[in-house]
């Protein structure tokens, strides 16, 4: 049974960070390329980042420099660390893996509520 479950999240003040977790299991990690998506209230879920099985990162131009991705294959977690976080990164944060034949899976979503 696949499984990936996220934890990090909550609330944080501006200019604070958090380090995400995603914990997976059911599948061979190591092949697949692991990815953040977010999505805000009202908006559509973006990505933030992703990264491959041999460790090659991906980041939209919008979150370069304050987003970090990385991944432990002999632990199965991929981590996402967010750094500087304004209001604007305030959103559920999922996780997803992206087969080599283009299978894919979904964690439930983590919190992240940036306020003073």
């Amino acid at each position: 049974q696949v499984q990936l479950v996220e934890s990090g999240g909550g609330l944080v003040q501006p200019g604070g960070s958090l380090r995400l977790s995603c914990a997976t299991s059911g599948f061979t990690f190591s092949v697949y390329t692991m990815s953040w998506y977010r999505q805000a209230p009202g908006k559509e879920r973006e990505l933030v980042a992703s990264i491959t099985g041999a460790g090659g990162t991906i980041y939209p131009d919008s979150m370069k420099g304050r987003f970090t991705i990385s991944r432990d294959n002999a632990k199965n977690t991929v981590y996402l660390q967010m750094n500087n976080l304004n209001a604007d990164d305030t959103a559920v944060y999922y996780c997803n893996a992206k087969g080599p034949i283009g299978n894919g899976y979904w964690g439930q979503g983590t919190q992240v509520t940036v306020s003073s």
